[in-house]
């Protein structure tokens, strides 16, 4: 969704990069974003680093709760809601 944004709002193509709070930055989003965004960037980026590696896998499967999991997927539609709202 950061990739889309920043394709239609500064017409070029999306960086190459995982990065959400750069892509953010680089997209000038983080300006516009509540402290809780940022938070919750901050917080949401190890997962998809982490996920990325074999071997951390496992260690990421056992910390991510049902509850956690529910959390994330709300605060991450309530994100991209907000984000689609400014494309």
């Amino acid at each position: 969704m950061l990739k889309a944004y920043w394709s239609r709002v500064l017409d070029e193509p999306p960086l190459k990069i995982h990065s959400l709070s750069r892509l953010a930055e680089k997209s000038g989003l983080d300006k516009e974003m509540t402290e809780q965004q940022v938070d919750f960037i901050d917080k949401l980026e190890p997962l998809n680093i982490e996920a990325r590696y074999p071997s951390y896998k496992e260690l990421l499967l056992r910390s991510l709760t049902a509850e956690f999991c529910e959390e994330l997927i709300k605060q991450t539609d309530e994100l991209r809601q907000w984000i689609r709202n400014r494309l």
